[in-house]
């Protein structure tokens, strides 16, 4: 089992920045591809990022614009969403997934593990 806690999480003016973690416990692997996904009070889990496990390929939802950027320092078992030029439809709770392979995918039924999701406010 994997166990992933996001934070990170608050309320930021538009135009402003956060950063997310994600610390991976259990039986992790730096192997692991790991994503970000996102989800608005009435609407569906929405891709945002992935990171293959070596940190070589990364993938971003079109909506990201280049505003995002995710990382990984598997020595601390963590992934990283760096978020600027924030708008307020970026308000959703976002998630931090793991899938138990290497190959990247943006489908959130392909991950296996998933943390408690985090907060993110945008205001305008």
């Amino acid at each position: 089992q994997v166990q992933l806690v996001e934070s990170g999480g608050g309320y930021v003016q538009a135009g402003g920045s956060l950063r997310l973690s994600c610390a991976a416990s259990g039986r992790t692997s730096s192997s692991y591809a790991m994503g970000w996904f996102r989800q608005a009070p009435g609407k569906e889990r929405e891709f945002v990022s992935v990171i293959s496990g070596s940190g070589s390929v990364t993938y971003y939802g079109g909506f990201v614009k280049g505003r995002f950027t995710i990382s990984r320092d598997n020595a601390k078992n963590t992934v990283y969403l760096q978020m600027s030029s924030m708008k307020p439809e970026d308000t959703a709770v976002y998630y931090c997934a793991a899938r138990s392979g290497a190959v990247v995918t943006t489908r959130a039924r392909q991950y296996d593990y998933w943390g408690q999701g985090t907060q993110v406010t945008v205001s305008s």
